[in-house]
């Protein structure tokens, strides 16, 4: 049985496969739901989830519910609305004609997860750690990259939405990191656990808000569609459980680039559901994620 020094490796692996499934049911809900009205499926039907994540918690453990000092709230904000941005600016990156290109410069979020961690939370950042880090995000920059996709890196379109997004995840994962380790007094799963409760509940109170605004109808077919979105609502509580697990036991920058595993998910579906063969460059890249990963464990 993994020590709990190491339990962020497991518990990082199944928030990863996790959300691949979730991607998958928000991808199928898009068409009738749009992009934003799909995106609100997480926080919306994934809060009540969270909720009995942390009754059953606190069952379990006898944790009492916390009362967390001053600074949770600004990390919390910080966390839940960078968060909302990173995904805002991912979508316009969609429509871009060099979206492959934004797509690598976005897999900079471990580098800059680990940049910020160590400057607002003191993470530590060994030469080493840092080193594992670059080897593993060249590899999926090099995968990411597709022959004749537009590979002009000086574009400065493709690089600031790219770069942006990927500091908008990265903080996010700072913040909310942040928060859990506020939380004292309790253990690093009630902490955990509670921190995602009021992370939901505030991305569902802000994005609920604009579509009751801008867009009323999506609001009334994201209800209409319950039991769809209840299942995606699910999967994605589940996976961000996961998720603040792992930040509440090591670096955000350590669970961001162990991540990057999510890249070998879609390359193994790939090759053996779609028999799409793997060129010699993506070959590289992904050796070059497993080595950054694997020194990354082992140090």
């Amino acid at each position: 049985m993994p020590s709990l020094a190491t339990l962020w490796i497991p518990f990082t692996l199944i928030a990863a496969a996790g959300q691949v499934a979730r991607n998958a049911m928000q991808r199928s809900l898009t068409a009738k739901l749009g992009t934003w009205g799909a995106t609100n499926i997480r926080f919306l039907f994934g809060f009540p989830f969270s909720l009995l994540f942390l009754a059953a918690v606190l069952l379990t453990t006898g944790d009492q519910l916390p009362w967390p000092p001053l600074a949770f709230g600004p990390w919390l904000l910080l966390g839940a609305l960078t968060q909302i941005l990173g995904t805002g600016l991912m979508l316009l990156a969609m429509t871009d004609r060099s979206f492959v290109v934004t797509t690598a410069y976005l897999k900079t979020e471990a580098i800059q997860t680990a940049i910020f961690g160590f400057v607002f939370l003191g993470d530590p950042l060994s030469p080493t750690k840092l080193v594992a880090i670059l080897i593993a995000t060249v590899g999926v920059v090099i995968t990411a990259l597709r022959p004749g996709g537009g590979r002009r890196f000086a574009e400065w379109k493709p690089t600031i939405i790219g770069l942006v997004a990927a500091a908008s995840f990265a903080l996010s994962a700072v913040g909310f990191r942040g928060a859990i380790i506020t939380v004292e007094g309790v253990s690093f799963v009630t902490a955990a656990s509670y921190t995602l409760v009021w992370g939901l509940f505030v991305q569902t109170l802000i994005l609920s808000i604009y579509l009751l605004v801008r867009a009323p109808k999506v609001l009334r077919g994201i209800i209409a569609l319950w039991r769809p979105s209840m299942l995606a609502g699910f999967t994605g509580a589940f996976a961000s459980q996961f998720w603040f697990l792992a930040f509440a036991l090591t670096a955000a920058a350590n669970v961001r680039t162990l991540a990057l595993i999510e890249v070998l998910f879609a390359q193994a579906v790939s090759y053996y559901s779609f028999k799409q063969p793997i060129s010699l460059r993506e070959l590289f890249g992904i050796l070059l994620i497993v080595a950054g990963v694997a020194l990354l464990i082992a140090v």
